[in-house]
């Protein structure tokens, strides 16, 4: 990833910035008042660490040494997991299916082999792994990988059925080749098929068993290049697995038997077993089951053997969870699993395949879980999971990131999310052990949320690179379960699966308020409290939000784009809480009774119902306030696509492609219900004509059936993809959405990415006519289309703040800030009664107050600078205790009367501008000055493509304006002065995904979903990359290795014991030969830092290679020396024996014995 530093050639930007500013000072005064402290030097990209369940898991390796696991995918991804908190990402280039891996048990190295035929060692004895050596197979397609415990020389078996070795200190191919007829020379007319098992005899490494997918196995004897016997079943094979004196072994087959050989007993099976076939009386064979796709034959010193194995379920069995084996004794356990199984390994006590194995757990690798099986406990439990695994529970909808949160907010929400753990769980600490955790020295709190497709809201604690969950808040509860009633499915819901799902959601820290928005139209609004609580009745506003236009006419200079400040000082409408618009009607305070009227059409009937029994709320998030759009004349309510929480004037405000409304949460009153074109009163720029509500439906924003076509996903496409579009197919001739398009949408619960995506976010734009021209032009000429004549304005983003309500005003006061779909930023003013009862008692007066500019592309984020520059987060309220009695609750109403914390400059300063409103579009940047309104800095962010997401965020020196775009470039500007101070093409595809779940936060993170299960997280400060080195976990630690299991006297007087081989004499050149040329390519690792390390740390292992070679050589000649002289003196002891009988019997007779 190339930084692309255009520091120096942008000098003059401030001046060319100024000059097409309409602003009645000059722009060098206002940059000598505020020295801009970032610089391009402060700023990075770099991605950090990825939490979460590995995407399509393909492969699974285990070291018993290190206590460290390995998770290949189908996308070429290897995830290494240690103890909890250590855990590490890499990728391979090619992308890949990884098929295979082996570690090279305590030598910090592991092997991986993948589906384009290549091989790869990597170094783990760094923090972040690389490639040391590559090998790519040319001719033949790899199918199975084996590397015997202390050995340097891998057997790779391929779909010919042929095995090559390869050295991996070198990773070259050895000469010596095992070719698949000489193998099995006259025993089988056909060819065998590929190899499905290799591995050696645990008791003489000279003996290699070779399984064929026709069901030949093969023991081959290394030495003499010949098999010593074969073995043929006439069914599949699809693993193999020795008994560690090996005598034994166990085949696994494809109609779900079993079979156990004696290695000397060529004929026939030992035993033939069918775990979960139904035994006939009549002795015929049993019925066949589904193939057992794999097996383990594990032993113990005092008990009997465990076989474990997956699959081999009866036919029958239709519907039943994919299952789990464990055969023990005479009792056999079938564990059912949530979801498919990948893989299982068994972790032992030992890493030496010749001795008594003693299996204490069972990893199963599920296509979407971890599931770790204490074997040692009756009723084989599982392990509490203490990775972020869970983040695809249900599908993730929509996600927020929290950086530099109060120090208080963890420890609260960790000791209300305690309480929800479940029981059951293995009492042993979690068996994969193995790393140690980063020294970093980044302390702040961080939290993620995130929201689910089920309507359940998780809060993670990602502090110092690490991802905990804390608590999960199920906002389900709140609504009665919808029954099967199609009728009354139709007559009210808007969506068809999901209607629970999250779509957005606003969270004050400080006041650890929250709000989250449904798909179904709906707010939900809580508090945080440590007790709990049953409320009886949960509190409902209905809010009648619909779209109404009448006919204007377009002003001739109606130029959206214009860089006009001003008109904040024109004569407006002022509907406040006492006169709604005309065509909205008072909210109801409970459920509304009203349905459907005489002709059948639906009106006032919210989406969900909301549930009538008292509600049981333990400690946490408890709900405040429910807030539900209804159905208006037949047309459903639209989505909501922004949302805004201040704690501090205790109002919500919400809207759609309809308009917004603002809620007072404390008195539970609806205080504004406006159209969007009503903010603009008289001076609505645009041009629209009048529409009935029932003649043209629009979708309902965020979620929408993907053959629909929805602007919301057209939006996220690349600007070429968007140009390709033919617009005839959404829209009827007329420029309405046809009537036959059916509006009902599908959010699976499965992880389909492009599915699950289209919730992801506040859709830009509900309009599905707002993409008209997306990224490549969006002019705002006078000369309206007939496609902007229809277009619906859809409100994008808010902004709380204490600022100046409209143009020259001299006091600041509580302002809502509106932005819209057409680039408009609209001021509401907030006229609060003072804190305490009064607040309870007297109403809110809101009025709207006029435009303060306009951008290009729809609006998506707005702050607020001092005029040092430094930023002016919106008021809050510090948390209390709602709950409290007592003297708690006098506590409590001091907190509540007490003045919210503000952080507005003072009124008595007499400069000229004041503060100074940073506003962000899909396109541009401004900063205009305040109360003057003048646009003091502008920026273009991009011509050819669009923002996706943009945040003001702060930096250790500093703020800046971060911003993703469409074409996968991630950019900061500086404050005020927006000059680009980093650009980097980070995502050159981006992806509908990675698009709607981007987050920045302060102090140079961000995060996005990288696949349905996994979170990446990414840094744009200097300070944090130089910094993450240390912050990463280390995977391997040394250890010792255990010692090899004692063979006994007389094992070893005898030779009853495990015989080595030297291989290196075997597989080398000298007697092997060198390998075909042809046959595979050598790739050496990535040159620079990594490879120069790994070189580096490769020299040091081969020193100490050759030391630990001299003393294992001096070990075994002592050994000799050992054996030598044991002998010795046993047939010295056998030589006196012999001839102390001699002279015993010498002079007796023969009848005398």
């Amino acid at each position: 990833m190339k930084k692309f530093n255009i520091r120096k050639v942008l000098d003059g930007l401030k001046e060319q910035a100024s000059s097409s500013a309409s602003s009645g000072q000059s722009c060098t005064q206002e940059n000598n008042l505020m020295q801009e402290t970032l610089q391009s030097e402060n700023f990075q990209l770099c991605k950090t660490v990825r939490h979460g369940f590995p995407y399509q898991p393909s492969s699974m390796a285990h070291d018993p040494v290190q206590k460290i696991l390995a998770i290949g995918t189908q996308s070429g991804a290897l995830r290494l997991f240690g103890r909890p908190g250590v855990e590490c990402y890499c990728q391979h280039e090619s992308g890949a299916a990884v098929i295979s891996l082996q570690f090279l048990i305590n030598e910090g190295a592991l092997v991986s082999a993948l589906a384009d035929d290549s091989v790869h060692l990597w170094n783990l004895r760094q923090k972040r792994p690389a490639i040391l050596h590559s090998l790519k197979f040319n001719r033949e397609r790899i199918t199975f990988v084996h590397l015997p415990f202390q050995s340097k020389w891998l057997y790779i078996g391929t779909e010919k059925g042929n095995i090559h070795i390869v050295n991996v200190e070198s990773f070259t191919l050895s000469g010596y080749v095992i070719m698949w007829n000489k193998a099995i020379e006259l025993s089988s007319k056909a060819h065998p098929g590929p190899v499905v098992h290799i591995s050696d005899n645990p008791m003489d490494e000279g003996k290699l068993i070779i399984g064929y997918e026709s069901g030949i196995v093969v023991l081959w004897d290394l030495k003499s290049k010949k098999a010593d016997y074969r073995y043929t079943y006439d069914e599949a094979i699809h693993s193999v697995a020795w008994h560690h004196e090996g005598k034994q072994f166990i085949c696994s087959h494809s109609d779900g038997t079993l079979t156990i050989w004696n290695i000397k007993g060529q004929g026939k099976p030992f035993q033939t077993i069918t775990p979960h076939g139904k035994q006939p009386k009549d002795g015929k064979k049993p019925e066949p089951c589904k193939p057992i796709l794999k097996v383990e034959y594990k032993t113990t010193r005092l008990g009997d053997p465990f076989m474990i194995l997956s699959g081999g379920l009866s036919y029958d069995t239709v519907g039943r969870r994919p299952c789990l084996t464990v055969m023990h004794g005479k009792s056999t356990a079938v564990l059912e699993m949530d979801y498919p199984i990948v893989d299982f390994l068994t972790l032992c006590e030992t890493p030496y395949p010749n001795d008594f194995q003693e299996p204490y757990a069972v990893v199963v690798l599920l296509e979407k879980d971890l599931v770790v099986i204490d074997l040692a406990q009756n009723g084989y439990p599982i392990f509490e999971n203490p990775y972020p695994l869970t983040i695809h529970e249900s599908p993730v909808t929509c996600c927020e990131y929290y950086a530099d949160c109060p120090v208080d907010l963890i420890p609260a929400l960790y000791s209300v999310g305690s309480r929800q753990k479940r029981q059951g769980y293995s009492k042993k600490e979690w068996p994969i052990s193995g790393g140690n955790w980063g020294l970093g020295t980044q302390s702040y709190p961080e939290i993620i949320i995130t929201g689910h497709a089920d309507g359940t809201v998780k809060f993670w604690d990602a502090s110092a690179i690490m991802l905990q969950v804390l608590y999960k808040l199920k906002t389900a509860k709140v609504f009665e379960k919808s029954r099967n009633n199609k009728e009354e499915k139709q007559n009210t819901e808007i969506v068809d699966e999901d209607p629970f799902a999250i779509q957005i959601m606003a969270w004050c820290p400080e006041s650890r308020m929250l709000c989250v928005a449904g798909v179904s139209a709906n707010l939900i609004i809580y508090r945080f409290s440590k007790q709990e609580i049953t409320t009886e009745v949960v509190q409902l506003l209905e809010v009648r939000l619909q779209y109404e236009v009448n006919d204007m006419e377009s002003p001739p200079e109606g130029g959206g784009g214009g860089d006009r400040g001003g008109g904040g000082d024109r004569d407006l409408p002022t509907p406040g809480a006492a006169s709604p618009s005309p065509q909205t009607t008072g909210p109801p305070t409970h459920p509304s009774t009203s349905s459907n009227s005489s002709d059948g059409v639906r009106d006032n009937v919210p989406c969900l119902k909301v549930r009538s029994t008292p509600l049981k709320q333990s400690s946490g998030y408890q709900v405040e306030l429910v807030v539900q759009l209804v159905w208006v004349s037949g047309e459903p309510p639209q989505q909501i696509t922004s949302l805004a929480l201040n704690s501090s004037y205790g109002l919500i405000v919400f809207g759609n492609s309809n308009g917004l409304a603002v809620v007072d949460y404390l008195q539970k009153t609806v205080l504004l219900n406006l159209g969007t074109v009503e903010l603009y009163g008289s001076n609505d720029p645009y041009q629209r004509q009048p529409r009935s509500p029932r003649k043209t439906r629009q979708p309902s924003g965020g979620l929408c059936d993907i053959n629909e076509g929805s602007a919301s996903e057209d939006r996220c496409k690349s600007p070429t993809s968007v140009l390709a579009l033919n617009h005839q197919q959404f829209y009827n001739g007329s420029g309405g959405r046809g009537a036959k398009m059916s509006r009902k949408l599908s959010l699976p619960t499965e992880l389909k990415p492009d599915l699950v995506l289209l919730s992801v976010c506040p859709p830009r734009g509900a309009n599905p006519l707002d993409h008209r021209d997306n990224s490549f032009s969006r002019s705002r000429s006078s000369s309206v289309t007939s496609i902007d004549k229809e277009a619906r304005e859809a409100i994008t983003s808010f902004h709380f703040c204490e600022t100046f309500a409209r143009k020259g005003d001299s006091t600041i006061t509580p302002c809502l800030y509106v932005g819209t779909s057409l680039g408009t930023v609209l001021a509401v003013a907030l006229n609060l009664p003072p804190a305490g009862e009064q607040r309870l008692l007297q109403p809110v007066i809101v009025l709207p107050s006029g435009t303060l500019g306009r951008l290009k592309g729809s609006i998506l984020r707005m702050a607020f600078l001092d005029n040092t520059g430094t930023f002016l987060p919106p008021a809050f309220e510090l948390w209390y205790e709602p709950n409290a009695v007592g003297a708690d609750s006098e506590e409590r109403d001091k907190a509540r009367k007490r003045r919210p914390v503000s952080v507005s400059p003072s009124t008595s300063q007499e400069l000229q501008e004041s503060q100074y409103a940073v506003v962000c579009s899909e396109k541009q940047a401004k900063v205009i000055a305040l109360p003057s309104q003048n646009c003091i800095f502008k920026h273009s962010i991009t011509e050819t493509s669009f923002v996706l997401r943009a945040d003001v965020v702060q930096m250790n020196i500093g703020n800046c304006v971060a911003c993703f775009c469409a074409n996968g470039h991630i950019m900061t500007l500086s404050l005020p002065g927006l000059r680009p101070l980093l650009d980097v093409n980070y995502l050159p595809l981006t992806d509908m995904r990675i698009a709607r779940t981007f987050c920045f936060t302060n102090l140079g993170q961000a995060m996005y979903l990288t696949s349905p299960t996994e979170i990446q997280r990414i840094t744009y400060s200097q300070e944090t990359c130089e910094n993450l080195q240390e912050m990463l976990g280390e995977l391997f630690t040394p250890v010792e290795t255990p010692e090899a299991p004692n063979r006994g006297f007389f094992k070893g007087l005898f030779g009853g014991g495990a015989t080595s081989l030297d291989r290196e004499e075997l597989f080398g050149e000298t007697q092997a030969g060198k390998a075909s040329r042809g046959l595979a390519q050598h790739i050496p690792g990535p040159q620079g830092l990594e490879g120069m390390k790994g070189a580096a740390s490769g020299v040091v292992a081969d020193l100490a290679r050759a030391r630990i070679a001299l003393d294992e050589r001096g070990q075994k000649l002592g050994e000799l020396d050992e054996r030598t002289a044991a002998m010795l003196a046993s047939a010295d002891s056998f030589g006196k024996h012999a001839h102390d009988m001699m002279l015993k019997c010498k002079d007796k007779k023969w009848y005398q014995f």
